[in-house]
């Protein structure tokens, strides 16, 4: 009974100052407007620098994406290849991202951030030297994406887990919401730049304009002031936290489920961007600054789906969401497939992109709120695993499939197993609904909504 008594006593809390924060933001006479509460964590200063310098490197990102992609497809003219680098730049996150977790969980992850951006930076500029001086060859990108493939594997996990180290738990949710909205803003500028300097001058300046950017980056890093991150002794060895880490997402139901419905979505809907190239040129006829609007209009997307998840406050309703998104990608990438009109192409790859990335986003949102810190570099990279890892196997099976039967058909028969997977979560989703109520409760990350709403409704 006094433990009953004494759970109440901290739900009630918990309740008092979540409401309050609400108020802060909502009060008819605040100053706070809407747009204060969806750029609420860009009230830290440390986010303030991550932002900014991200912004400008994953331009660069991007950028180096498409001419990469496009210049491999100008090599080739093979839709395999262009599966086979893709499968090269994404398959070390599948094999090293759970050792990249327990590094984030056993070390400081704002030095580790410094070290991933500032060999990614030296990758590509190598990529630039090859291609300016035209003597690149196809294996030179295959080694330069796997090595970039491993520092991503690095990368990924403590970059998520950083997050919460820069604007704490209360914010931790709005900056998942920004973080994304940064990358898929990016993905708007940094396709659009490449089509027109691949046109023009080639694809050597995009993967240099890439390596400049991360300058940007690696300088908010260091200008960042963190206080300093107290990491406990630990008794067990790496290789059993990376077990455990393991078992906590077999053993957590909801988390699991989320997990395995963002692996089958980069497994068989993701691969659509492999083959852009193929639509671009063959099916569209068009050339590289066609790609750059294809893959641009999948970013306006992106963006739109980022910033319809910031406005938000909590997490109620995101578990139904991941399944009608994930159901809305399929759908649009199978009217996708059937489209022989350019700018009809475009236009539904703007639901692609939304659906995509609402589906992800809610499911990195759910993830870390219902994750121990201890436990949170592990199960991002996890995260990192079914989010980029399985996009391999899928880039990979898809130019091999579509080598044979063509790229549309790839691309329909992807959508449709994207709508029965998320008829299948659907399916599940009542049924870890009260779990997934109790970890989110156990972490404290209701963000705004009242604790018994929580508890009445579920994710």
């Amino acid at each position: 009974m006094a433990k009953e008594e004494s759970t109440d006593s901290e739900l009630q809390a918990l309740s008092s100052e979540l409401q309050e924060e609400k108020r802060e933001f909502t009060a008819p006479g605040s100053r706070k407007s809407k747009f204060a509460v969806a750029t609420r964590a860009l009230r830290h200063r440390n986010f303030q620098l991550f932002f900014t310098g991200q912004l400008i490197s994953l331009v660069g990102t991007w950028m180096d994406t498409v001419a990469e992609s496009w210049l491999v497809y100008r090599l080739t003219g093979s839709a395999l290849l262009l599966g086979t680098v893709a499968f090269c730049s994404q398959i070390p996150v599948f094999l090293c991202a759970p050792v990249g977790g327990i590094v984030a969980d056993r070390y400081n992850r704002h030095r580790i951030i410094i070290g991933t951006q500032a060999l990614s930076m030296v990758v590509a500029f190598l990529l630039a030297v090859l291609t300016l001086s035209h003597r690149v060859q196809v294996w030179q990108i295959m080694v330069l994406a796997a090595c970039g493939g491993v520092i991503n594997a690095f990368d990924i996990p403590a970059r998520q887990a950083f997050l919460i180290d820069m604007v704490g738990r209360e914010d931790l949710l709005n900056a998942i919401a920004l973080n994304s909205s940064m990358f898929n803003g990016a993905r708007i500028i940094g396709p659009a730049v490449a089509g027109i300097v691949v046109a023009a001058v080639g694809e050597g300046w995009c993967f240099m304009a890439n390596s400049a950017s991360y300058i940007a980056v690696i300088t908010g890093l260091l200008l960042m002031k963190l206080p300093p991150r107290q990491v406990r002794e630990r008794e067990t060895s790496p290789f059993e936290d990376i077990v455990n880490g393991f078992k906590f997402v077999k053993n957590t139901a909801p988390i699991r489920a989320i997990l395995l419905m963002l692996g089958l979505i980069s497994l068989v809907g993701m691969p659509y961007a492999v083959l852009m190239p193929v639509f671009a040129a063959q099916i569209l006829h068009g050339g590289a600054r066609a790609l750059g609007i294809l893959m641009g209009a999948t970013g306006v997307g992106a963006l739109l789906g980022a910033m319809s998840l910031a406005a938000r406050v909590g997490v109620k309703g995101l578990g139904k969401l991941i399944a009608f998104c994930a159901a809305g990608f399929g759908g649009a990438l199978i009217a996708f497939s059937f489209s022989r009109i350019f700018w009809l192409s475009a236009l539904l790859l703007v639901p692609v992109g939304f659906c995509m990335m609402v589906q992800m986003a809610s499911s990195n949102t759910l993830v870390q709120s219902m994750v121990p810190d201890s436990m949170r570099g592990r199960v991002m990279s996890v995260y990192s695993m079914m989010f980029m890892g399985m996009a391999p196997f899928g880039g990979f099976f898809a130019g091999a499939i579509a080598h044979h039967i063509g790229a549309p058909y790839t691309v329909a028969i992807g959508g449709l197993a994207c709508i029965a997977g998320a008829s299948v979560y659907a399916m599940y989703l009542p049924k870890i609904r009260s779990e997934a109520r109790e970890l989110i409760l156990a972490q404290g990350m209701t963000a705004g909504v009242p604790v018994q709403e929580i508890t009445r409704q579920g994710a």
